[in-house]
């Protein structure tokens, strides 16, 4: 398949395992020249590597920065200031009861989930108007839609990411800029053998240990849906 990508420049957040990686590999594989991101030079560096093992002869660049802040996200732009494909994959999550998700913890989830992504299209957005072609994709979650009651402000990230990808696809309607959202559900990005792990040290007990397998599951799985596993985990459990 040629999806015509031979030499544009990607840039692919938060992509050194997981779907962000896969992303970074496909577009690599259709001849972008992909630029991975990380919070560490480490985990960067051995993505880069591992793409370029798996692609012998592609462009694949890494520039380690936490964009969950502004000065992560200027030091990015510094060091790449233009691209013609944008891809929002930077995310974090975590279980927690509503009533101790802290205001720090909203602002936090915020700003990495979301205002990471309106940075960086804000900034490139301006390059592809001027070319008339352009890719932004945010990468959001079915939890977006299906609210998960145990981690509310990670589905409150992906509900504003849908609401911030729409309204600029609406501002870039007549352009060459397009602009879009995925929704992914259950991810199997980590081995199976964690989860495996929590289900033995939970063992068929209840209370705290039936909480830390139902937040193991929960973690496994990224998605709303994750309730439906982890209910399906403690059946087998009584």
């Amino acid at each position: 398949m040629d999806l015509g990508l031979e030499g544009k420049r990607a840039l692919v957040t938060g992509s050194t395992a997981g779907i962000g990686l896969a992303t970074a590999r496909a577009l690599a594989s259709e001849g972008a020249h992909v630029t991975l991101n990380g919070r560490t030079q480490a985990r960067v560096a051995a993505a880069v590597e591992k793409l370029k093992h798996a692609l012998p002869g592609a462009t694949i660049g890494g520039i380690a920065a936490d964009l969950g802040n502004a000065e992560g996200c200027r030091k990015l732009i510094g060091q790449l200031p233009d691209v013609d494909v944008l891809v929002n994959n930077l995310g974090i999550f975590e279980p927690k009861p509503f009533g101790e998700i802290t205001d720090q913890d909203w602002l936090r989830f915020f700003e990495t989930n979301v205002l990471s992504g309106i940075r960086l299209a804000r900034h490139y957005v301006g390059g592809m108007r001027s070319r008339d072609w352009g890719r932004i994709v945010f990468v959001s979650s079915e939890s977006g839609l299906q609210i998960p009651a145990e981690m509310i402000h990670y589905g409150m990230t992906k509900t504003a990411q849908l609401a911030v990808a729409r309204g600029l696809a609406e501002t870039l309607a007549g352009t060459g800029v397009t602009v879009n959202s995925v929704l992914p559900g259950i991810l199997r990005h980590r081995p199976p053998f964690l989860r495996a792990q929590a289900v033995r040290d939970a063992g068929r007990g209840r209370g705290d240990d039936r909480l830390r397998l139902q937040r193991a599951c929960v973690s496994y799985d990224r998605s709303g849906t994750a309730r439906r596993r982890r209910r399906r985990a403690l059946d087998r459990m009584r």
